[in-house]
């Protein structure tokens, strides 16, 4: 919620200009209706999981929503971003599966959310472009060429452009993350050792609980908790 909030400087104050009132609140707009279809489509595209409102998914497909609406959210109409809102939400679910089906360890469903929902979200522009506004600076708004998408009958260009950055960006980053990320691995300061990962990594790693309205003790956990792994036991 507190990041729902804060997206309201964000996406807005990207417009570069008081001045463009008219462009500030359509952005406001399309945000906040994309935040809210992405919750909603992952909430009920997750209820078929345990037939429970799953809050995690819930919060996470509004946060889908809002990544995947920050790229396009001056160019389309509400309209589309209800559509491109919805779709991050069902898009935050099966990236969700597919990082459980590869074993890959994201609790916090940080690529789910900013990665795959980043993605499509820059793809967006280039289907839901709605052909009416042009650039923003700080003098105002010029629709003097407007940037229309496929789906209002703009063609593949807006498209294909956003393909081309999306995928540069992504051999980029991925590239040298995976550089950086076998290195300190190779330091040996990459994984936390099993004793630590038992005992918990927020008292392992800074001396205090990362949730106080717990109680932890060595009943806890499933092998006892090491004496040795921070010193004295709290």
């Amino acid at each position: 919620m507190i990041l729902w909030f804060g997206w309201y400087g964000f996406n807005p104050g990207s417009t570069l200009s008081a001045i463009d009132f008219v462009g500030i609140n359509r952005v406001a707009t399309n945000t906040t209706l994309a935040a809210c279809a992405g919750g909603l489509s992952a909430m009920l595209y997750a209820y078929r999981y345990a037939r429970k409102w799953d809050i995690g998914f819930t919060v996470n497909g509004l946060l889908g929503g809002l990544v995947a609406i920050t790229c396009p959210c001056y160019w389309v109409s509400p309209t589309g971003s209800i559509f491109i809102g919805a779709v991050a939400g069902i898009v935050v679910c099966l990236a969700v599966d597919a990082l459980e089906w590869f074993r890959i360890d994201d609790p916090v469903g940080a690529f789910p959310v900013h990665g795959a929902c980043g993605i499509w979200g820059t793809l967006s522009l280039g289907l839901f472009a709605a052909g009416k506004y042009g650039a923003t600076g700080p003098t105002g708004p010029d629709n003097s060429a407007p940037l229309t998408g496929l789906f209002y009958g703009g063609g593949l260009k807006v498209l294909e452009a956003q393909a081309i950055g999306s995928g540069l960006t992504i051999i980029a980053t991925l590239t040298l993350a995976l550089i950086v990320m076998y290195a300190v691995d190779k330091l040996g300061l990459l994984r936390l050792s099993e004793d630590g990962e038992l005992y918990g990594i927020d008292l392992c790693e800074h001396g205090i609980s990362a949730y106080p309205e717990y109680v932890i003790s060595s009943l806890a956990a499933p092998s006892g908790t090491p004496k040795d792994i921070t010193g004295p036991r709290i």
